[in-house]
């Protein structure tokens, strides 16, 4: 089976939400998945749910540094040295431990923030293990991951409680 590469991205609500649901039913098919989340914390429900399943394997996120518009310089170079190694390790085991599926959640963002080196992506979704089903999610994908992508599902936001001052919500946003 050929494998193929995932884009979810946009201003709207369920990227992750999408990521996981593929997750999840990758799981409920007896493959392997890897997640690894960038920019969040392991405080949302999906991470707690699923740690329950059979088959998925999420790597931590150890360290947290808040909105990258609030972070210091030197908070920026803790972080970009913390999800590169993040990304080391992710990639790394992705490609050693067999996995048939991998969401990088939020990848987008910090290839954007230059967080990480988006090459270092692109040479790996290029040099991928040939089973291995990659998800990418976050805003404005570059054109050199668009071209990499197979399916790109944009998700736009058309109305947010947020927008009406309503915070993100446990069990429901995060």
């Amino acid at each position: 089976m050929e494998s193929c590469v995932h884009i979810y991205c946009g201003d709207g609500k369920g990227k992750t939400t999408a990521a996981v649901g593929l997750a999840v039913r990758a799981s409920g098919c007896d493959k392997k998945v890897l997640i690894a989340r960038f920019l969040k914390t392991d405080h949302s429900g999906e991470v707690i749910a699923l740690g329950t399943l059979s088959g998925i394997t999420v790597i931590p996120c150890e360290q947290s540094f808040g909105f990258f518009t609030n972070m210091t310089k030197e908070q920026k170079t803790a972080a970009g040295i913390y999800y590169s190694g993040l990304l080391d390790t992710t990639l790394k085991k992705a490609a050693d431990e067999s996995f048939d599926l991998l969401v990088l959640d939020e990848i987008m963002a910090v290839c954007n923030y230059g967080l990480v080196n988006e090459d270092q992506v692109l040479r790996f979704l290029a040099d991928r293990p040939e089973k291995l089903e990659v998800v990418l999610t976050g805003r404005n994908p570059s054109e050199r991951l668009l071209l990499q992508a197979d399916y790109v599902s944009e998700i736009k936001k058309i109305k947010h409680p947020y927008d009406r001052g309503i915070n993100a919500r446990r069990g429901i946003e995060y």
